[in-house]
């Protein structure tokens, strides 16, 4: 734990400016050298484009008599958060791009302070208690571009580099280096194709996914359409080194014809073997997708493997004047079992968890989404959850107002419904006495652009 008092500006500030200088300094070298051989001179070829906002969020949660914070308090708990993002867009002349996000996050409330006395008080439940996340850290990252500032046991600052990444883009395609976001897979809500930070299903905050440090390929050819390489170095957690078991190695071929596209993607993630098939396609004026992998676990007790499948149809229509857009998802999950508090403690469900890939316990869930826009500034959401086991579900309503051209207000909320032995009911977790409830909550989202 660190004050403000023992603050550092040496460690904490110094050294991502130093990195983003270095990447620039990088870039004029590769860029120059391109440039070069075409006779152009890059100092006549640079424009900068800024932008950033800056988000405000609270929420109150509903926590159960019944659940793991039993043992300190429950009741009401009381969050924010305060997110500063400042954007750069470097284009060094036709050929390459550098693109740096700068991001400071202040939050915290009564579930840090609560699961901080948690952890102090009953450190057997800690690997419970880590599914109530985490701040975000870069410790499996080739870079660590992230650095607390000050922290107590109710709060946390920190800042980082969310995006620091060279674009060189010569005839045959494109070629990316450093910190990227990146999504494959045609999934709405759920998405067994995009293997690198997914957003969850629930995450009201869509904006920006989590950089991960790569080095990607695209390359366009005629015979076999578009071609993505990519390489995702990570270290170890326990000795800090860049281990190949860690990392992953993927390719996806992405190939159209006619008005139906496919793309044909293999991987070895961290200890696995993923290997994956996907299609779009239109079929009276709607769109439906289907996504189905097939991962190959390195070491189970009891599978060699498992199926992951996602397939959707979207539509938009106008009905009294006013725009509606929706979707209807189906998923299955081939790691999900029947016996949820078992689940939750098999090696390859809590590995996937704990890297946020994967959001559900049971096996085959109907999910849906509708958006109705009652004035040009104002949107309506609503989704629904639902496992089809069990049935219990999750079902989120949204309002979003753009007030002004550079401010948006966002709020709504997160309801569960389920009985006893569901999964988004409760569950009972018999070792340690207490039920895996979620927390129904409500939050308001306000956000500055510039």
């Amino acid at each position: 734990m660190t004050g403000l008092n023992s603050f550092h500006p040496k460690i904490h500030i110094v050294k991502p400016f130093l990195v983003v200088l270095t990447g620039f300094v990088l870039a004029v070298i590769v860029s120059e050298a391109a440039y070069a051989l075409g006779g152009l001179s890059l100092s006549e070829h640079i424009d900068l484009e800024w932008g950033g906002h800056v988000k405000m969020q609270g929420k109150l949660s509903d926590v159960d008599d019944r659940s793991i914070f039993k043992y300190v308090e429950t009741g009401y708990f009381a969050d924010g958060a305060c997110d500063f993002r400042l954007m750069n867009k470097a284009f060094l002349g036709n050929r390459a791009i550098l693109e740096i996000h700068y991001e400071a996050v202040l939050s915290g409330g009564d579930t840090r302070r609560r699961t901080n006395t948690l952890m102090k008080t009953y450190p057997a439940l800690e690997k419970w208690i880590s599914f109530f996340g985490t701040p975000v850290d870069d410790k499996r990252r080739l870079m660590d571009l992230t650095k607390t500032i000050s922290e107590d046991d109710g709060y946390i600052f920190y800042h980082r580099l969310d995006r620091l990444l060279l674009t060189f883009q010569p005839d045959w395609g494109s070629l990316y280096l450093g910190r990227q976001a990146l999504t494959w897979g045609n999934g709405m809500l759920f998405n067994p194709m995009d293997l690198f930070n997914p957003f969850p299903p629930t995450d009201v905050n869509k904006d920006y996914k989590i950089g991960d440090d790569m080095a990607r390929g695209l390359f366009f050819t005629e015979t076999l359409g578009e071609l993505q390489l990519l390489y995702v170095p990570r270290r170890d957690l326990i000795n800090g080194d860049v281990s190949w078991d860690e990392s992953s190695v993927a390719g996806k071929l992405h190939r159209a014809f006619g008005s139906l596209e496919f793309d044909l993607m293999a991987a070895k993630h961290y200890r696995d073997y993923v290997f994956g098939l996907g299609s779009t396609g239109y079929v009276k004026g709607a769109a439906w997708r289907l996504d189905v992998t097939w991962t190959v676990l390195d070491d189970h007790p009891d599978k060699n493997g498992f199926v992951s499948l996602d397939a959707n149809l979207d539509y938009s229509w106008t009905w009294m004047g006013k725009n509606i857009y929706g979707f209807v998802e189906f998923f299955y999950n081939g790691l999900g079992q029947d016996d949820y508090a078992k689940a939750i403690t098999d090696p390859a469900v809590l590995e996937r968890l704990v890297r946020g890939e994967l959001f559900t316990l049971g096996k085959a869930y109907l999910s849906a989404l509708i958006q109705l826009e009652t004035h040009p500034l104002v949107n309506i959401y609503l989704t629904l959850i639902n496992n089809l086991e069990d049935p219990s579900g999750i079902i989120q309503p949204k309002i979003v107002w753009d007030i002004k051209q550079y401010l948006q207000l966002n709020t709504g909320g997160t309801f569960y419904y389920g009985g006893n032995d569901t999964e988004y009911g409760k569950f009972y977790i018999e070792p340690y006495d207490f039920y895996q409830v979620p927390a129904d909550s409500i939050y308001c989202i306000l956000t500055c652009f510039f």
